[in-house]
């Protein structure tokens, strides 16, 4: 009978370390070619983003993709709105998972500030692969900002905790129209074990 009492003791403590994931901050490393960027991801607030993108890091998928495009001031200089932005995750076609639902910032309350990964996106509900990460703080990216004509923003679902040197170093990389003339490569995404300073 003592043993029963035990085992449903510990019930509910399989159920909370079960749960416990989805209130729990991950880290992960992004392996590049020019240095290491890690970065902090909120299941909580972000619960569909993030598990697309692990999906596609846990599944290797990101292996030897790239970042592949720069947004900088000189570059931007012709458009209303200017942003700064590194943009990477091309997934080959075939490996892509269907699109995912837009999770806005007014509905997550993660906004796009210096260092925030992102979802990027064409239409709403088309994110699939390719991510940014911002430089300097980007409002025009949240909700109701207009750099997408549709005002419905971007999906942040996370933030460089380390590595934005990282960062700025493949934003300063020579591109033609924004497109990297070498693209910088991923070597990998790893979840990575570690405790937040």
């Amino acid at each position: 009978m003592n043993r029963l009492k035990n085992i449903g003791a510990l019930i509910p403590l399989v159920f909370l370390f079960l749960n416990s994931e989805a209130q729990t901050n991950l880290i992960y490393t992004i392996q590049t070619s020019l240095g290491d960027i890690v970065v902090e991801l909120y299941p909580d607030k972000a619960p569909l983003t993030v598990q697309n993108f692990r999906k596609y890091a846990d599944q290797h998928l990101y292996d030897s993709s790239s970042f592949f495009r720069t947004c900088t001031n000189e570059n931007e200089a012709s458009r209303k709105i200017k942003i700064e932005v590194i943009q990477g995750g091309d997934v080959p076609e075939g490996k892509l998972f269907p699109p995912i639902p837009l999770e806005t910032t007014s509905q997550t309350n993660i906004h796009h500030k210096n260092g925030t990964i992102s979802m990027a996106r064409g239409t709403p509900n088309s994110a699939q692969s390719s991510f940014f990460i911002c430089i300097n703080d980007q409002p025009e990216l949240d909700f109701g900002g207009k750099r997408n004509p549709d005002g419905q923003g971007f999906a942040a679902f996370g933030k460089v905790i380390e590595g934005m040197e990282t960062v700025k170093k493949i934003q300063a990389q020579e591109n033609r129209e924004q497109y990297l003339n070498e693209p910088v490569i991923i070597y990998a995404i790893r979840r990575t074990n570690r405790e937040l300073h």
